[in-house]
């Protein structure tokens, strides 16, 4: 943990106070690896992005965590911009990358503050395991989006993962969760306040209090995306596990997803 921790006034736009202590974890970034190793659940996420990604070009990972999603396509060929609000996480990307070789530009930055890449700079870019979602605030969320669109070349394509509010339907702390917080975000929207919004949520996550997330409807995700001004070329509802695509996808897929992952391109 940073021996300095920032008030909560000193934190960026959109930067909860758990996401600042969740960044400035040493522990978070050396043991990310480790915590999912075992876990196949990016599989699909790598097997998505490659089906998109064909023709080697820069790609700037938003939110690249320790390279997971980036690595793979830098050894087929490709450029990185690796962006990160960790610098510990960027320090193993750069770490990871210098290893094999691979050709990676790291950037310490917030995805609502993002001036310092130039426009349309990158031919594809990520924001993958929901870091939207990570971001308070439909306004801070929606500047994170336009600075997506912004840094991709026209025809650019991206390729986003969120989780679906609704998949609280179907287990019991989800359906408490809902059932307190329906109620809440509905009465903030009636009096045109935004310090609730339907989704949010704060749970502890590896050590960390606090830690903020919020989750989409799937006509939030797309309305944010088209907002941003990006076409929708694929939106793909996950399955609980997140390990492949939903079954029986024509059946009620907004609710029923564990969330999604949405292929967008830059109108070229």
């Amino acid at each position: 943990m940073s021996q300095q921790r920032r008030a909560d006034w000193q934190l960026p736009p959109g930067v909860t106070r758990g996401l600042a202590d969740y960044v400035e974890s040493e522990h978070i970034a050396e043991d990310y690896d480790d915590f999912f190793a075992a876990n196949s659940l990016f599989e699909f996420d790598e097997a998505v992005i490659a089906r998109h990604f064909r023709r080697p070009g820069l790609v700037a990972d938003l939110g690249c965590g320790t390279g997971r999603a980036l690595l793979p396509l830098l050894r087929r060929g490709f450029r990185g911009l690796a962006v990160d609000l960790s610098p510990a996480m960027l320090r193993i990307v750069r770490e990871k990358a210098e290893l094999d070789a691979l050709s990676v530009d790291v950037v310490l930055a917030n995805l609502v503050e993002l001036d310092c890449v130039a426009d349309e700079v990158a031919d594809y870019a990520l924001s993958m395991f929901s870091t939207l979602g990570m971001i308070q605030g439909r306004q801070n969320r929606a500047r994170a989006l336009r600075h997506m669109q912004r840094i991709l070349k026209p025809g650019g394509k991206g390729v986003l993962h969120m989780h679906n509010v609704w998949t609280n339907l179907f287990d019991p702390p989800g359906r408490r969760y809902l059932m307190t917080h329906l109620p809440r975000a509905l009465l903030a929207a009636l009096r045109g306040r935004d310090d609730v919004e339907l989704g949010d949520k704060v749970m502890p996550y590896r050590g960390i209090p606090h830690v903020y997330l919020h989750s989409f409807t799937c006509g939030q995700l797309r309305r944010g995306l088209r907002a941003a001004g990006f076409d929708i070329l694929e939106v793909i509802p996950l399955s609980a596990t997140r390990q492949r695509p939903l079954t029986h996808g024509w059946w009620l897929p907004r609710l029923r997803a564990n969330g999604w992952i949405a292929v967008v391109r830059k109108p070229a």
